[in-house]
């Protein structure tokens, strides 16, 4: 045998380097269907990693918009898992850390959770769900939970400055 049929019989080592160097959150949406079908595991990596950086972000809904369309082999389950769970986290963060300000209102009010329900219109219960972050209260009451914050906590300022 030839070096020349030698070199033609044995395939070149699957080293492939995807094109585009740079961060996941500036490729195309042809990229990112590019990579779905034909990439590696190093490039489906980079792509999860960007998605959960930002679940709900330009690259999340890339990935969303080719799963939609094509279904790349293997590696669409994955990703459409990555994307349910990445959200999944995200809200639950972000139910705590309404559940934290909602706690820093009620406690910069002075006020037992009672009459803190009480004053801004809901049940004790709805209240309570709020603090546990099992549900997230609206943008107006969150405004109305701060007002009411607001009034009591100045109120109870200005009670001990004039007793000081």
């Amino acid at each position: 045998m030839t070096v020349a049929a030698e070199r033609d019989a044995v395939p070149a080592p699957a080293t492939q380097s995807f094109p585009d160097s740079r961060p996941v959150e500036f490729w195309p949406t042809a990229s990112i269907r590019e990579a779905l079908e034909t990439g590696d595991i190093t490039v489906w990596q980079r792509i999860v990693m960007a998605v959960k950086r930002d679940p709900y972000g330009r690259t999340a809904r890339q990935v969303e918009e080719v799963l939609e369309h094509s279904q790349p082999y293997g590696i669409s389950k994955a990703l459409s898992e990555v994307l349910v769970r990445a959200r999944g986290h995200l809200e639950a963060n972000e139910r705590a850390e309404a559940a934290r300000h909602v706690r820093l209102l009620l406690d910069r009010s002075g006020l037992t959770e009672q009459e803190f329900a009480s004053r801004i219109g809901v049940a004790q219960s709805d209240l309570a769900a709020y603090l546990e972050g099992t549900i997230s209260p609206p943008a107006s009451l969150m405004i109305r939970m701060r007002r009411l914050s607001d009034r009591f906590a100045k109120m109870r300022a200005q009670r001990a400055a004039g007793g000081a």
